[in-house]
Order: C-alpha cells, then structure tokens, then sequence
C-alpha cells in the first residue's frame, strides 16, 4: 500500500472553541514520510509543530501541541479526519493558535477532503500495522481507557451523566481488519457528531477562560431540562462525539495499530497517557 495524500490544497476559516479567535487553516500536499504536520504561518520563520504524541502539552478540555514556544490547540478533529481517511502526509498550516471549531464536528472536515480527493505517493506505508497483543491500560478514579488484543482496529466508548438527557451511553465502531480497513463509517456515523457542553458548567468554563468561541451554533448543550438547541444529529450523539475525539488523539500515533480501544469517562488526558503507553512498548519502533 502506498502512502497518501490530499490532491489539492483545503482551506477552511472560522472560530476557535476556547481562545474565540477566528483562525484560517490551509491543508496543503506534503512530501512521503513527512506525516501530518501543522505550520505557525503567523510566527516568525512559521515554526513546525509535528502531529505526534511527543509534542502533546496540554490536554485541559482539547488536545495541544506544541513546539518551543509555538503551539496549536484543538486538533482532534482535524487529525481524525486526515488520519481515518487516509491522509499519511499533510502541511497544515494556520494563521493563530488554535483550530476552528467549525460546526463542532468533523462533518466540515470530511467534505473538504471528499472534494479534492487523495493523492498515491511513490513511498510504501509500513510493512505492517503493528499489532496489540496484551492488554494495555491508564485509568483515573473509574475512568479508564485500554487497548485490547483484536482482529480488527475497533474503538468503544462509555459515557455516564446525571442529566436525564445523556444518562449513559455506549457506541463502538470499527476501522476494519488490517487489509480491509474502510472510512465509510467514520464518515456517517462518527465525524457528524459535535462537541457538547453542560448548561451548569458553562459560566465556570468561561470565567476560567475557556470555551469563549462556543456557541449554541456550534456546540450542544444539555441542561437539567434537556438539550437548549435540539434536534441532535442521533439519539447518542454525544458518546460518537467522544468517539470522534479518542480517534483524534489516537491519530498522533501516526497509524492505528491492530486493537480494541475501549474507553470508558475518559478524557484527553487519558487518551494521550494510552498513546504514550503503547509507544513505550516499541511496537512503532
């Protein structure tokens, strides 16, 4: 199989979930082996921040990635997107520090790369998927997010809340066995799903300085009453959501290896820690 990218250039323009700033992205090909990679353009000598788990630096309610004093924010999306539909090399530049939230999904995303297309490099991808074959864990209280031997690259999901509107849930989707991993599901029924937020939770976040480009256009919110801004796009469109966001993270990998991710109330924080873990058993090596 060879490596990929996208055919022609991608621009998107819209606001940031936390900083509120209105930031420009332009997805750009890239050279085989390069990986998927973001460029500070507004930066002096636009420094390079590499999609991988080392450069993760912060994980408070969105991924980070950062280099020396050069950082960008929110990339979980986007990185899904590239990751899952096969997008092995991406420049991807942006004028500010953090990702447009677009619609609160990765809905955007998958259009924007449909419509151009990829392109088949001359480089091969790796020999192999590197293979899960204990059982590796993080957890945090009762969270927990683990790898699982399988025959197939699977993510599942469990969310538990005290608002009668989620409650819990629970969502698994598969990537398919090592030669026939597909993206049609991702596309319909993971990268639709948006962020969401709790109505209680809102004015703390703000006041901490968070979440100031949310909006009810752009992310659900679900009070004591229900959701503030229905209809939901499916019935359990928040635990796809936290799907959406596992896979993002995960991406950093650079390839998804052969396992069952499972996690259950995780967060980013957790997310990141697997991926560091499953790095420190040199299966990428």
């Amino acid at each position: 199989m060879h490596q990929h990218t996208i055919a022609a250039e991608v621009i998107q323009r819209g606001i940031g979930l936390h900083s509120g700033n209105i930031t420009q992205i332009r997805i750009l090909p890239a050279a085989p082996g390069s990986g998927r990679y973001f460029v500070r353009v507004d930066l002096p000598n636009a420094p390079i921040i590499p999609a991988q788990v080392a450069a993760v630096n912060q994980t408070l309610l969105s991924t980070q990635l950062g280099k020396e004093e050069a950082c960008v924010r929110t990339v979980e999306h986007l990185l899904a997107t590239l990751a899952v539909m096969g997008v092995d090399n991406a420049r991807i530049e942006i004028d500010g520090a953090e990702i447009p939230l677009l619609d609160g999904s990765a809905k955007l995303w998958v259009e924007s790369i449909q419509s151009v297309g990829l392109l088949a490099q001359t480089t091969d991808k790796l020999p192999h998927i590197p293979v899960i074959q204990e059982p590796i864990w993080v957890r945090q209280d009762d969270a927990f997010v683990c790898a699982m031997p399988a025959n197939e690259t699977r993510f599942s999901y469990g969310i538990d809340f005290d608002l009668p509107a989620i409650g819990n849930q629970w969502y698994s989707f598969s990537l398919g066995s090592p030669s026939e991993r597909t993206c049609e599901t991702f596309i319909s029924e993971i990268a639709p799903a948006r962020t969401f937020g709790l109505q209680h939770q809102i004015e703390h976040l703000q006041r901490s300085g968070l979440i100031k480009g949310g909006s009810l256009d752009n992310a659900l919110v679900c009070g004591s009453a229900g959701w503030l801004n229905p209809p939901l796009r499916y019935a359990n469109e928040p635990v796809r959501h936290k799907i959406l966001d596992l896979v993002g993270d995960l991406s950093l990998l650079g390839v998804f290896p052969q396992t069952h991710f499972l996690a259950y109330k995780a967060s980013h924080n957790l997310h990141v820690q697997l991926a560091q873990k499953i790095l420190d058993f040199g299966l990428f090596d």
